[in-house]
C-alpha cells in the first residue's frame, strides 16, 4: 500500500528529505583515508556518530568542576574532534548523539544506567553544544565545524539504551526506561537550547523498532508506541523531532510491509508512529536515524541477496521522500562489521567489496539534492 502511494504522495513531499549514514565504529576506528572518503563518493548529506558522555571513550571519564566549561580538564574531546574536522574536509555534516553515562554519575554503573542526577547531563549537553558551535576555537587556532543535528541517547526501550527497562511499584509494573528518559531528553534538550544558538534541531525517541512489553522476561523491553505514551506522560518535551528506527524483523519483509508484530512499527507502518505522535506532541518532525537490511551472505539468517538489499534502499528513500513528515533517513553502516554475528547491513562488504546497494544509495542521494 505504502509504495502504491507513492506518486500521489509525491505532491505533498516532505522538501529537503536529508540522507546519510549512521556509523559510530566507522568514524572512531576507520582510515580517514577510506571511510570519510567514501561518504563523499556517496554524496552523503549527513553522518550520524556516537558523542559519549560516559563509556570506554566517554568525554568526562572524570567529574568536571565546571561541567559547562568546555575547556574544564576533566574532559577529553579530541576523538570526536578528529570525527568532526575530517567529515567537514569532506563536505559532510554530523549528527550527533548524546548517550552513556559515566561511572561517576550513576554509582559507578554501566553507561546504560541514567544519571542519578541530570544536571552534569544538561552541562555536557551546553559544552557539548559550545564547542561545536561552529564558533570555537581551539587552543591551536583551529575552529571546530558547527553541528546543528543532535539525538537525545539511543533505543531507550531496549536494554542496549537503557536498564532497567521495567520497574515494579507496589502491585504494578512501571516503564523505569520512559521515566528515565524523559530526565535524560529533557536535559539534553534544555543544555543544547541553553546556548542559545539558532538553527540546532533536537530529537527524543530514538526508540527501536520492537519491544516485548514483559517486564519478566529475560530481556524485558518496551514496544515503541508504548515507551512514546509513558515518556510523555513522565514530562519528556521541548524536542523539534522524534526519532526511530524501523527496522525489518524478517528477511521477508519489504520496506512497505507493516510490522507483523503487535506494537512493532517498521518503515511499512510508519504512520502508527507518526499517528501517536501528532496526538502527543503534535506535528513533529520524524527522523529515521537507523535502518538497513542485512545480506545474505554473509548473514544467513536475516540477510536478503545483494541486489535485493539494493532495491531496497531505493524503495525505502522513495517511502521516506513521499512522506510529509520524514525529514531524516540514515542507513547503517557504510561497511559490515567484520563479526560475522554483528551487523552485515552495510554497503561495503567487511573484505572491501562494493554492493550494489552503494551505487543504489549513492543514486538515492544524488535524486534528493536534484
Amino acid at each position: 500500500m505504502a509504495l502504491a502511494l507513492l506518486c500521489a504522495s509525491a505532491v505533498v513531499a516532505a522538501p529537503g528529505l536529508r540522507g546519510g549514514i549512521t556509523d559510530s565504529g566507522g568514524a572512531y576506528y576507520g582510515q580517514p583515508p577510506d571511510f570519510f572518503p567514501a561518504l563523499e563518493e556517496l554524496g552523503v548529506h549527513l553522518l550520524r556518530v556516537h558523542l559519549n558522555w560516559g563509556g570506554r571513550i566517554g568525554v568526562a571519564k572524570r567529574k568536571p568542576r565546571d561541567g559547562t566549561d568546555v575547556e574544564d580538564k576533566a574532559y577529553d574531546w579530541r576523538l570526536y574532534d578528529r570525527v568532526a574536522l575530517q567529515a567537514e574536509r569532506h563536505g559532510i555534516e554530523l549528527l550527533f548523539t548524546v548517550f552513556g553515562t559515566p561511572p561517576w554519575a550513576n554509582g559507578g554503573q554501566a553507561p546504560t544506567r541514567a544519571p542519578r542526577n541530570v544536571d552534569p547531563l544538561r552541562e555536557f549537553a551546553y559544552a557539548a553544544a559550545t564547542r561545536y558551535s561552529g564558533t570555537y576555537v581551539r587552543a591551536d587556532g583551529v575552529v571546530l565545524p558547527r553541528v546543528r543535528y543532535w539525538t537525545a541517547w539511543n533505543e531507550p526501550n531496549l536494554q542496549i539504551g537503557l536498564i532497567p527497562q521495567w520497574k515494579r511499584v507496589g502491585n504494578t509494573w512501571v516503564i523505569q526506561s520512559a521515566i528515565d528518559y524523559a530526565r535524560i531528553c529533557n536535559a539534553i534538550v534544555e543544555g543544547i537550547r541553553t546556548t542559545l544558538l539558532k538553527g540546532r534541531k533536537v530529537a527524543c525517541g530514538v526508540t527501536a523498532a520492537r519491544g516485548n512489553n514483559n517486564p519478566k522476561g529475560l530481556k524485558p523491553s518496551v514496544s515503541p508506541l508504548a515507551f512514546l505514551r509513558a515518556m510523555k506522560k513522565a514530562g519528556a518535551a521541548g524536542f523539534d523531532a522524534y526519532a526511530h528506527h524501523p527496522y525489518y524483523g524478517a528477511p521477508s519483509e519489504t520496506p512497505a510491509t507493516p510490522s507483523p508484530g503487535r506494537g512493532g512499527v517498521t518503515l511499512g507502518n510508519i504512520d502508527a508512529l507518526v499517528s501517536e505522535v501528532t496526538r502527543l506532541y503534535g506535528r513533529k518532525r520524524i527522523w529515521i536515524t537507523e535502518y538497513g537490511y542485512q545480506t545474505n551472505p554473509p548473514d544467513g539468517v536475516f540477510g536478503v541477496s545483494w541486489k535485493t538489499q539494493a532495491d531496497y534502499v531505493r524503495q525505502s528513500f522513495a517511502i521516506a521522500r513521499a512522506h510529509p513528515r520524514i525529514d531524516l533517513l540514515l542507513w547503517f553502516l557504510l561497511r559490515d562489521e567484520p563479526d560475522p554475528e554483528r551487523w552485515q547491513s552495510g554497503l561495503i562488504s567487511a573484505t572491501g567489496e562494493r554492493k550494489p546497494s552503494f551505487e543504489a544509495l549513492r543514486e538515492s542521494l544524488a535524486d534528493l539534492a536534484g
